[in-house]
């Protein structure tokens, strides 16, 4: 299991290889048009990512360790493809995962 402190700060987790679609400039070998580089974050959105570093967290979420957003109506009953998270909730067009006993041996 990957351990958090090993990784030195949160900049290092965010941009670990799979970690956030968002942070890759590309995906499968295709320019990714969504990456962080070409958006233009407002006070909102500082917020929130301070809401969340302060260790708030939605009672909706729970300790859900996963989320993605699927672009099709369902949500796959595990994520990642290992089994290691089982679906919880979805919110808008999130799916969102807790970890299951396999989580553990990851």
């Amino acid at each position: 299991m990957q351990e958090f402190h090993k990784s030195g700060n949160i900049r290092n987790i965010i941009f670990q290889t799979g970690q956030f679609d968002c942070a890759a400039e590309t995906l499968g070998s295709r320019y990714n048009s969504q990456n962080i580089y070409n958006m233009n974050p407002t006070d909102i959105h500082y917020y929130i990512a301070d809401w969340a570093l302060a260790g708030n967290k939605l009672n909706e979420i729970g300790n859900c360790l996963w989320y993605l957003n699927p672009f099709k109506p369902d949500c796959s009953p595990t994520f990642p493809s290992n089994g290691s998270g089982t679906f919880h909730t979805r919110l808008g067009k999130h799916c969102f995962y807790r970890p299951t006993s396999k989580y553990a041996d990851t």
